[in-house]
């Protein structure tokens, strides 16, 4: 039973990971139909950017107090990571949008390889370490059984971040006028443009917000891992896609409960079986769920305009 429980902790903050980025997948395909395979590697590009911000802040200005480092990192990721989403759909994706449907796709794709290439390049292909930070642990179980239930405060605020982001944002979507008019453009973008809204501002700043999202979550994989690699775009990204198609692309709550599945999936696949297999054994539970449910646990059926 301690097993168990500290498996569904880790589970938990795993899948917290996941469904912060697949928020970002969900948003853009939400409103342009169009899944952002760079998205991803947006999430490594913000790790190595808290990772640099981090040692600049600590090693460089000598900023004692790691809750103020850790604040300016946050913003400062998130600022930076906006700004490059923002050049990728201003310069890939923006011209491409009325042509055929996989131009926009191969140019994502394209973006990916350029944006892990050029990381590689820059920051070389060897695994980057984080520096140690302190992590208090408290103790749920005092171990009699012979194995203690531990909770740290890295988790703590791995999962409370992504609760207090899934509501802001799904207050932004539901209850403002930039939600109104996202939500417009996803049912139909040119009669939400004879209604006077501004479709490209729209698009530009659902990018921006699926980029923010996506830094938090590059800042709490640094934080939570300890080291980033170039590398560590794809893996995340295809499986925080998976996460999105599984809660059901489009719906905000559907993208963090798909990756809290995926994430518990995979802990506990690795837990109680072989690590060897834990991710065949997410796609494999993907598979099924779409054979029963084709748009996803929380996703709506598309209804064809005509």
């Amino acid at each position: 039973m301690d097993n168990f429980l500290q498996q569904l902790i880790n589970g938990v903050t795993l899948g917290s990971i996941y469904g912060l980025i697949a928020i970002g997948y969900t948003m853009v395909y939400g409103i342009i139909g169009m899944v952002n395979f760079a998205h991803g590697d947006v999430f490594m590009l913000s790790a190595f950017i808290a990772l640099i911000l981090f040692m600049i802040l600590t090693q460089l200005l000598h900023v004692g107090s790691l809750p103020l480092a850790f604040v300016v990192v946050l913003i400062g990721a998130m600022a930076l990571t906006a700004l490059w989403n923002w050049s990728i759909e201003r310069l890939a994706y923006r011209p491409l949008r009325g042509s055929f449907r996989l131009a926009p796709l191969i140019s994502a794709i394209g973006m990916s390889i350029f944006l892990s290439n050029f990381v590689q390049v820059v920051q070389g292909p060897r695994n980057k370490p984080a520096p140690q930070l302190p992590n208090h642990v408290f103790k749920i179980t005092d171990g009699s059984a012979g194995y203690s239930v531990t909770l740290s405060v890295r988790q703590i605020l791995i999962v409370a971040l992504t609760v207090v982001l899934l509501a802001a944002f799904w207050y932004l979507v539901k209850h403002t006028s930039l939600g109104r008019a996202q939500r417009a453009c996803e049912q139909d973008r040119k009669m939400a443009a004879l209604l006077g809204i501004d479709v490209d501002a729209t698009i530009s700043i659902t990018f921006i917000i699926g980029a923010a999202l996506a830094a938090v979550a590059g800042v709490m994989f640094v934080i939570y891992y300890g080291v980033v690699n170039f590398a560590d775009g794809f893996v995340p990204g295809v499986k925080a896609f998976t996460a999105a198609v599984l809660g059901g692309i489009g719906s905000l709550p559907g993208a963090v409960l798909g990756g809290l599945l995926i994430g518990l999936i995979e802990v506990f696949w690795s837990s109680y079986f072989t690590t060897d297999y834990k991710d065949v054994a997410a796609f494999m539970i993907l598979a099924i769920t779409l054979i029963f449910m084709p748009s996803g646990i929380l996703g709506r059926p598309e209804v064809e305009k005509v």
